[in-house]
């Protein structure tokens, strides 16, 4: 089997999350700013594509090379055997990016890609005007930073966020692999109890409660590779029945509370679909009324950031009632999302340590209380 130059795009500050998670499959990696590369074949790609958590795409890396002028980069995109990786009918839209480079226009350096890729393949196939792209999607990139060109294939398609369990939500919830990269940054295992007291729809417990029953999160969906012609169709079929065969009984409870009940219903419904909703305790209660006899465990949660003025006051009076509930809890790791700079204050504490993130386009903090074990 071929084997390839793969890696993993991921939100920023998660890379060193994606590279253990990819070791911890067997890879060696090496990392950049936002890529896990590392090296596999077809069931490596159909592998990471399933059981990845935290990262964003799996990707092959087709060719390096330095163009600081626009006949550099089509005769060496021109070079490649596209042939060999796209039928006659494939569909294979280009998307462009530079970096400090002279190449800087990304629509000319899309075009140039485009074109030299469509002059290759029209010369192999022996085709005159334009080709069909009528059939699969082959989505391409072209990443220039510095000089250097790289030029992809996307094997995911939709971002491997997009697990197929979520159908409703409410508000703005967590993306699935954001989740999983918060309790990824924790010591969580499922072996220790797992608390969310405001968890919304959901997403943190359900991601919780995967990790615990070692359920693959690309279990409900389909890859872009499932379309290549080239690709062996029985790896898919034969990697998901393994996965599914590795799944175990959850060990810890997982409790989920929010004040809501309409979108405790909603968080019902995406756990049910998650094949999860008998290993989380759902049940509506305010932050100021949470009580739990449970210990040694775990508690994330991504509570409301407040970022007009009156949702402000609101959010740092929740805060100060979850420093009254929450902070007397020494024997739990405690681990909270906001954007709130004045977060630490409200709840009473000063965390242990404090990591920034980016929750989309949003700066947020991260604020890590370590436990006192008993």
């Amino acid at each position: 089997m071929e084997e390839y130059q793969l890696y993993t795009t991921m939100g920023a500050g998660f890379e060193s999350v994606v590279a253990k998670e990819l070791q911890s499959l067997g890879y060696e990696t090496t990392t950049e700013n936002g890529r896990v590369f590392f090296k596999g074949g077809q069931k490596d790609i159909v592998r990471c594509n399933l059981w990845l958590r935290t990262a964003d795409r799996v990707k092959i890396l087709l060719k390096e090379f330095t163009a600081k002028d626009f006949s550099t980069l089509y005769d060496e995109t021109y070079a490649y055997d596209w042939a060999m990786l796209l039928p006659v009918d494939a569909a294979f839209p280009v998307k462009g990016r530079s970096v400090r480079s002279k190449l800087h226009s990304e629509p000319d350096v899309q075009s140039i890609v485009k074109k030299a890729i469509v002059d290759k393949m029209a010369a192999q196939y022996h085709r005159r005007g334009k080709l069909p792209e009528s059939g699969s999607l082959y989505q391409l990139d072209v990443n220039i930073y510095k000089d250097t060109v790289r030029l992809s294939l996307d094997t995911t398609g939709s971002s491997l966020f997009k697990r197929g369990y979520r159908i409703e939500h409410g508000g703005a919830p967590l993306k699935e692999n954001f989740a999983a990269s918060l309790i990824k940054l924790t010591p969580y295992d499922g072996t220790h109890p797992f608390i969310d007291p405001m968890c919304g729809s959901g997403t943190l417990p359900i991601e919780a409660a995967l990790i615990a029953r070692n359920i693959a999160p690309g279990t409900w969906r389909k890859f872009a590779f499932d379309y290549f012609d080239w690709f062996d169709p029985s790896l898919h079929e034969e990697l998901l029945e393994e996965a599914k065969s590795q799944v175990k009984p959850a060990e810890a409870p997982i409790w989920a509370s929010d004040i809501d009940q309409s979108i405790l219903e909603v968080a019902k419904l995406n756990a049910h679909n998650a094949g999860v909703l008998q290993d989380i305790r759902f049940k509506q209660v305010a932050v100021k009324d949470f009580t739990t006899d449970l210990e040694n465990g775990v508690i994330v949660s991504n509570p409301p950031y407040g970022k007009r003025l009156k949702d402000k006051q609101g959010a740092e009076e929740l805060y100060r009632q979850m420093g009254e509930v929450l902070r007397p809890l020494t024997s739990f790791s405690q681990y909270y999302l906001t954007a709130d700079p004045d977060f630490e204050k409200c709840f009473g504490q000063k965390a242990s340590k404090k990591r920034k993130l980016y929750n989309g386009n949003l700066r947020a903090d991260y604020y890590q209380f370590w436990a006192k074990r008993k």
